[in-house]
């Protein structure tokens, strides 16, 4: 009788226990996730607001129609709707997965120590910032951080530069990507302001590669295609604890990975960050083609394509449906 008791004593908390950890809407949600892509995407492709960048010429030229959603659990499971096998430039999108190559490279502290992570106060591509900010702080996901995160990948010249670059995004995203052309000539013709950023960051000493290598090595790192389950798998990443879901593999140290959500949560979708937080809850990262993704740790990164942005370079419908599915799925970090 006594040892009866016991076992059902366990039992109920065993059963409370799963309660607390996985709550039937997280233990429910995926048999629900490929109808709730679809009625989202089928709600939000109506939205019409916002428009293509106009000062990346090859940008401007994309279909504003385009539109694709995808998920990607933590054990592999991938769900996805609208234009998914169309690439579309990685842009800033790439950003936390170059910094996680020198990250893994010279530490946490390394990166507070030689860009910094506070949120600037400017816009992405600010030269106010660097002037502002007396000791040359900015964040690696900002364009003066990020051409110091690139600046910063061990290297002895271009071409092993581009390398780690090229390695690292593949192995986030579990295949081999490659250069738009279209895009990275595009860019390389109207990319003065980031010249102009690196060879400021080389007078104050915050730039620790060659100016114009650093610039075409983060020019033609943008230049980079994907589709958006390309995007949801490389988020997963980060969302499995440092290791694609897809090929199993480790991709970045486990003990970076909080550190880089933070960042994003600091800066992921430039001068709205703060508002993308609030109201949606998970760390995430925006690029000017028009794709963002976002993570729930221990659970799943969501992706979504629309080139048409808002004033601060966000894709309008992609923020909007990543907002509807988190919300859905109860899915904040708070």
């Amino acid at each position: 009788m006594i040892v009866k008791t016991l076992k059902s004593s366990r039992a109920r908390t065993l059963a409370i226990l799963c309660l607390l950890l996985f709550p039937v809407s997280a233990m429910s949600v995926e048999v629900d996730i490929q109808h709730l892509l679809n009625t989202v995407y089928a709600k939000v492709k109506a939205i019409t607001k916002g428009k293509n960048p106009t000062y990346i010429p090859a940008l401007a030229a994309v279909d504003p129609k385009l539109f694709a959603i995808s998920l990607v659990t933590v054990d592999g499971k991938i769900y996805s709707v609208g234009d998914t096998n169309v690439l579309f430039p990685i842009e800033s999108i790439s950003k936390p997965f170059i910094l996680a190559a020198v990250m893994d490279h010279i530490g946490a502290s390394g990166i507070v120590e030689k860009i910094g992570v506070n949120a600037t106060g400017f816009p992405f591509n600010s030269i106010e910032a660097i002037e502002e900010h007396t000791d040359r702080s900015v964040n690696p996901l900002v364009n003066a951080g990020a051409l110091a995160v690139v600046s910063l990948i061990p290297a002895a010249n271009a071409a092993q530069r581009w390398k780690v670059i090229q390695e690292r995004l593949n192995a986030f995203s579990g295949r081999k990507l490659h250069v738009m052309e279209n895009i990275y000539k595009s860019e390389s013709e109207t990319n003065g302001r980031n010249q102009a950023i690196a060879k400021l960051l080389s007078v104050y000493g915050r730039l620790y590669a060659n100016p114009e290598e650093t610039v075409e090595a983060y020019t033609r790192m943008c230049s980079v295609g994907v589709t958006v389950q390309d995007v949801a798998i490389m988020g997963a990443a980060y969302a499995n604890a440092g290791r694609n879901p897809i090929s199993k593999k480790a991709v970045v140290k486990a003990e970076n990975v909080p550190k880089i959500l933070a960042v994003m949560a600091t800066a992921g979708l430039y001068d709205t960050s703060g508002l993308w937080l609030y109201n949606v809850g998970l760390p995430a990262k925006s690029g000017v083609g028009g794709g963002i993704f976002a993570v729930m740790p221990g659970r799943f990164s969501i992706a979504a394509f629309s080139p048409p942005l808002d004033e601060a370079g966000n894709s309008v419908r992609a923020q909007q449906a990543i907002k509807e599915i988190a919300k859905n799925l109860n899915a904040s970090i708070f």
